[in-house]
C-alpha cells in the first residue's frame, strides 16, 4: 500500500521553477535584460583567483582536504564536520538520502524554497502540516521569498526539541552573509543540526556552483559517501577556497544591501504596494493584479523580476536588491506598468 502511495506521490513531483534567467530570456528576445529575479550580492567582495593549468589534467582529491581546510579556518569547525557539494542543492538532495526514507515527515514552511520538498518528495517521504511530529524541519534563514529572519535562540530552541525524538533541523543560510550573520548556526556542532551554506548569493558567482555544509561527523561521513565523485570541479574549488579569505568582506557588502533595500522599500510603498519588512537582499511585494502579467508587462520594459507563482503566491513577486542606478531604472519600470 505504501509503495502504490509513493508511486503516485513520484508522478506528482515537479521540477522546482528558479529565478535568474535573465540570459535566458536574452537569448529570445535580443533584448538587454536588468535582471532583478536572481537575489545575488550587489556589492560582491573582488576576488583575484587562478585555475593550476595542471589541476585540470587531474582528477580533483575527492577527500578535498585541502578545500575543507580552508572552509575549517574560515568558520572554526573541524574538517569532520565538513561536507562540499555541487550547489547547495547537492547539499540537500545528499541530507535527504541520509535522512528520509518512504513515507517519513518532514516539515517545511508554506512559502519557501522547493527544493526542500522536492528533495524530500524524490526520497518518498510525506509532508507534514505538523512541525512538531516531522522527522525534519527545513528552515530557510532568512527566508526565501519572504526575508523573513529566525533568530540564533529560536533555532538552537527547535533543534533542541527536534534532537530530544531524534530528528533533524535543517537551516539554510545561502543569504545569512548579506543579512544579520549574527545569527547564523554555522558555529554550532550539535547532534541533529545541519547547516547549509552557498557562496551563490554572497559572492554572486551562479556559474561557479559550489555549497558545503556542516553536521556532526557521523552524519557528514553518510552524505560524503552519498555524494556522487568529484562533483566539485577543479575551477570551483580553487574560486572557493580564494573566496575564503575574503568572507570578512561582506559585513560591508550587507551594509550597502541594508541602505538600497530600505531605498526600495520606501520607493515601493509609495506606489501603495504591500511590501513585508525584509532581512535579506531581496524583497517580497504584494500586487494589486497576477505576477505573471506584471512580469510580462516588466519584460518589454527590459526588467525581469521573479514571479511568486511557484512559491504559492500568484499575486506577488520577488525583486533583488541591486545598485542605485538600476533600481531607480526598475521603480520607473514599476510606475510605468502599474500605472
Amino acid at each position: 500500500m505504501h509503495s502504490r502511495v509513493n508511486d503516485i506521490e513520484m508522478e506528482r513531483l515537479e521540477k522546482v521553477v528558479h529565478g535568474g534567467r535573465g540570459r535566458w530570456f536574452e537569448r529570445r528576445s535580443g533584448m538587454r535584460i536588468l535582471d532583478f529575479s536572481a537575489s545575488m550580492n550587489p556589492f560582491p567582495p573582488q576576488v583575484e583567483w587562478e585555475i593550476d593549468r595542471e589541476a585540470l589534467g587531474e582528477y580533483p582529491d575527492d577527500d578535498y582536504e585541502e578545500l575543507k581546510g580552508a572552509i575549517s579556518r574560515a568558520f572554526n569547525r573541524p574538517a569532520e564536520e565538513i561536507t562540499v557539494g555541487n550547489g547547495s542543492i547537492e547539499i540537500i538532495r545528499s541530507f535527504c538520502a541520509a535522512a528520509l526514507n518512504p513515507m517519513d515527515e518532514y516539515h517545511v514552511e508554506p512559502h519557501t524554497f522547493g527544493e526542500y520538498a522536492y528533495s524530500a518528495g524524490l526520497r518518498g517521504a510525506v509532508r507534514s502540516p505538523d512541525a512538531t511530529r516531522a522527522k525534519v524541519r527545513f528552515i530557510c534563514n532568512p527566508n526565501n521569498p519572504t526575508g523573513e529572519l529566525t533568530g540564533r535562540r529560536e533555532l538552537l530552541g527547535i533543534v533542541d526539541r527536534m534532537g530530544e525524538r531524534g530528528g533533524y533541523l535543517f537551516v539554510d543560510e545561502a543569504f545569512i552573509e548579506l543579512s544579520d550573520s549574527g545569527q547564523s548556526v554555522s558555529d554550532v556542532s550539535k547532534r541533529g543540526l545541519v547547516v547549509c551554506r552557498s557562496l551563490t548569493k554572497s559572492f554572486a558567482v551562479p556559474g561557479i556552483r559550489f555549497g558545503f555544509g556542516f553536521a556532526d561527523e557521523e552524519l557528514i561521513q553518510r552524505l560524503e559517501s552519498l555524494r556522487l565523485p568529484w562533483t566539485v570541479n577543479a575551477y570551483a574549488e580553487a574560486f572557493a577556497m580564494k573566496a575564503m579569505e575574503h568572507l570578512p568582506e561582506l559585513k560591508r557588502s550587507s551594509m550597502y544591501i541594508v541602505e538600497e533595500r530600505r531605498w526600495l522599500t520606501e520607493r515601493l510603498r509609495e506606489m501603495g504596494l504591500v511590501v513585508p519588512p525584509s532581512y535579506a537582499n531581496f524583497i517580497l511585494v504584494h500586487l494589486p493584479c497576477r505576477a505573471d502579467l506584471l512580469q510580462k508587462r516588466l519584460l518589454e520594459q527590459q526588467v525581469l523580476v521573479r514571479d511568486c507563482t511557484s512559491f504559492g503566491l500568484p499575486f506577488a513577486i520577488r525583486i533583488g536588491v541591486r545598485g542605485r542606478a538600476e533600481n531607480e531604472r526598475l521603480i520607473g519600470a514599476m510606475m510605468e506598468c502599474l500605472r
